[in-house]
């Protein structure tokens, strides 16, 4: 499994605000490795809302294996049998999501973990990691959303064009970076 380290582009799935082409909406570009895709912003927040479950949930189940071996003296086997079937009682959110999103208890390890993947793209974050990257996700989505009510209303002054607004755009999107 690849980690999420900023060592390269490829490492690192970035989001930022967008505008749908042709009905000027607001969106998020995700941009991975080869993955490439506007999500709306609901997407971009049912993400980063699974994401923070991801870490919580992932934390959650290595502390659950370390109380069953330490006070109820249980196997590692069957402590994970039994989170299994705590897994299992967890509701699963049926909103549409960007990125497949996975809690881990690593039983090597002893570490949480959130596994994430879209398309051939797939890496492992620590919770706070996860927690971090929910944050920015939710950020561009509010962003999308700010960003087309500011286009709208910057496209009704006299003397801009809409190339000086995609200029404007552009440059607030690199001090961002």
């Amino acid at each position: 499994m690849e980690k999420f380290e900023p060592q390269t582009d490829e490492h690192v799935a970035s989001i930022r605000s967008a505008i749908e082409p042709g009905t000027r909406k607001a969106a998020c570009l995700l941009q991975w490795g080869p993955v490439e895709t506007l999500l709306t912003p609901e997407v971009t927040l049912n993400t980063a809302r699974d994401l923070m479950a991801a870490a919580a949930h992932a934390e959650a189940d290595i502390a659950f294996l370390q109380w069953c071996r330490d006070t109820l003296k249980v196997d590692q086997n069957t402590a994970g049998h039994m989170l299994l079937d705590i897994r299992a009682g967890r509701p699963a959110p049926g909103d549409k999501v960007a990125l497949r999103i996975e809690a881990v208890a690593g039983a090597k390890t002893n570490q949480p973990i959130v596994r994430v993947g879209r398309g051939s793209m797939k890496g492992d974050l620590s919770p706070n990691e996860a927690r971090q990257m929910a944050r920015h996700w939710t950020e561009a989505a509010l962003a999308a959303q700010i960003d087309v009510r500011l286009r709208y209303v910057l496209g009704e002054q006299p003397g801009l064009a809409p190339e000086d607004i995609e200029q404007i755009f552009t440059k607030l999107q690199g001090l961002h970076r």
